[in-house]
């Protein structure tokens, strides 16, 4: 029996475990033998990866270190006794084996994978297998299945209203922050709308990032229940309230391997929004020649996979296609996003126009679903919400009730500009590119990084005349995103 130290160490999203080298009876042969382990007691028990230490000063003679996530996950205290054990891999294993030969899963095969991802019994290096395997191909029921059952693994909100509305982008275009706004707009309406987003898999910023400038967005499930009850909506991270855990654990691999398939992108969104509770959901899918679909013909295929796993669901559906040509707004990155978003919520005059029209449109598809709106009244209910200032009113209720940020966030301090190499007419912004420079830059994890546009397509500019701002935190992150900025600014300009 070992006696558990917690340690100070963040291994998300994995369970990792520390033993001495030497002192508990094994040798170090067996500590090699063993990598991944289960350790139980009182009723607990988890899989954790073995991580070898020789710092006595880590830990003695009888005990195991839990990294933070080990030691919350197996939910045992300080001192608490445990045995551990060689773990035996997953059965479902073998179920990802054959998807790698190219097999077709049955909903049993896949659940079985989904369930053993959420209870966080694959490493990385498996997930990343499956997801590698899943891009090569996956049927249309073998989407339907993975969506379903990511829905069902984990928390289920439940809503008395029995319209509750959602509206997400399928992301890749820089500065869309259209929620935000949204958001305020029904919730002044009276629509219920629970908008709960993950983090940024491959953006500079996601919904999440850019709230938590403002507001608390780490809520419990308790806590998510009661601002909507008392203000209509939430703006909040969806991974606190465990709603389709097992997407949060294969977001973390993602996001390094950069992987976001059409069929993933579904079982990720839908899946979400039919375990928040929603009945009803606009869809945005911008499209663009540097947006994550490029063609009207990528655009059609995706809507109709979205059109299908939401019916067979259950979940009414508005699918609505954008342009995607270019960034929306002016900040790319946490805090110059949430910058824009307040700017069209006050009204200024400077708000970045595409932003507000954008988020007016989207706002009236979703006010669409009320029954008691007249059809085609939406997007006049919208600009009335957002011009008389009720909207406003609204988010800074819900900044309230979440928790204001205290110390305001500002633009990173170091800076560059990055001018235009000719006299001329800007013809194309590439946003993939653009998205690339902000995370070197350190977004969004470093809130204050980011891009602040100076100039968008159609704009005529000077030779030298600076095309855009780059912030960031550290002059490390400045350094990067500079690099890849000389060597492709990401803008087109004409002579």
């Amino acid at each position: 029996m070992l006696k558990i130290r917690r340690i100070a160490i963040d291994t998300h999203p994995e369970n990792t475990a520390f033993l001495l080298r030497k002192g508990n009876g094994y040798s170090a042969e067996q500590f090699q033998a063993l990598r991944k382990i289960r350790i139980a007691g009182a009723d607990a028990s988890i899989l954790a990866t073995l991580a070898i230490a020789d710092d006595l000063e880590l830990l003695g003679p009888g005990e195991i270190g839990l990294g933070e996530q080990a030691f919350r996950r197996l939910g045992l205290p300080e001192g608490a006794e445990v045995s551990i054990a060689q773990a035996q891999p997953p059965q479902s294993l073998e179920y990802v084996r054959r998807k790698i030969d190219g097999d077709t899963l049955d909903d049993t095969e896949i659940r079985a994978i989904i369930g053993d991802i959420a209870c966080y019994r694959y490493s990385p290096m498996e997930i990343g297998a499956f997801l590698v395997a899943c891009a090569g191909f996956m049927s249309t029921q073998e989407t339907l299945a993975l969506t379903r059952t990511m829905a069902e693994i984990g928390s289920q909100l439940k809503w008395t209203s029995p319209v509750v509305v959602d509206k997400h982008c399928i992301g890749g275009i820089p500065g869309n922050r259209t929620s935000m706004i949204v958001v305020p707009i029904v919730a002044a309406h009276g629509l219920i709308m629970p908008k709960t987003s993950s983090r940024a898999i491959t953006s500079p910023s996601g919904t999440a990032d850019t709230m938590e400038v403002l507001a608390n967005v780490d809520l419990s499930e308790a806590e998510l229940q009661a601002v909507v009850e008392q203000e209509n909506a939430v703006l909040a991270w969806g991974g606190r309230v465990n709603l389709s855990p097992a997407d949060d654990v294969l977001i973390s691999v993602e996001r390094p391997l950069r992987i976001d398939t059409f069929e993933q992108m579904v079982a990720s969104i839908l899946s979400k929004k039919l375990a928040a509770g929603s009945t009803h959901l606009v869809i945005d899918i911008p499209v663009g020649p540097s947006a994550k679909v490029r063609s009207e013909r990528e655009a059609i295929r995706l809507r109709k996979l979205f059109e299908y796993i939401a019916h067979r669901l259950g979940l009414t559906l508005d699918v609505v296609m954008t342009d995607g040509s270019q960034p929306v707004g002016r900040g790319i990155g946490p805090v110059l996003e949430a910058r824009d978003v307040m700017a069209v919520l006050r009204n200024n005059d400077d708000a970045p126009a595409d932003l507000r029209e954008r988020a007016l449109m989207l706002a009236g598809r979703v006010l669409e679903f009320d029954p008691e709106l007249k059809g085609g009244a939406g997007y006049a209910r919208a600009m009335e919400l957002l011009g008389s200032g009720q909207a406003l009113a609204a988010m800074e209720r819900l900044i309230a009730k979440q928790g204001k940020r205290e110390t305001p966030l500002e633009p990173g301090s170091f800076q560059h500009h990055i001018g235009s190499p000719v006299n001329g007419t800007i013809a194309a912004i590439d946003c993939h590119v653009i998205a690339r420079i902000a995370r070197l830059a350190g977004a969004p994890m470093d809130k204050g990084a980011g891009i602040d546009l100076l100039h968008k397509v159609g704009e005529r500019v000077r030779r030298g005349e600076a095309l855009y701002r780059i912030h960031a935190e550290s002059q490390a992150g400045l350094a990067f995103a500079r690099e890849l900025a000389e060597e492709t600014s990401g803008y087109t300009v004409a002579p």
